[in-house]
């Protein structure tokens, strides 16, 4: 009995630090705005001459 109290009280302990590395890790790994794209037509970028997403 008196191996349990300690035993509760470290696996509650391990539980809510585990919880609480994972929120912060998944916070600060979180990728939630869009990368800037780059629209303006260069000639070097040109594909045959032609624009990526021109007329057909």
């Amino acid at each position: 009995m008196k191996f349990l109290i300690p035993g509760a009280i470290s696996a509650f302990a391990g539980t809510t630090l585990a919880f609480a590395l994972v929120i912060t890790g998944t916070t600060f790994a979180e990728q939630n705005s869009r990368p800037e794209i780059n629209r303006v037509v260069q000639e070097q970028n040109n594909l045959l001459n032609q624009p990526e997403y021109g007329a057909r």
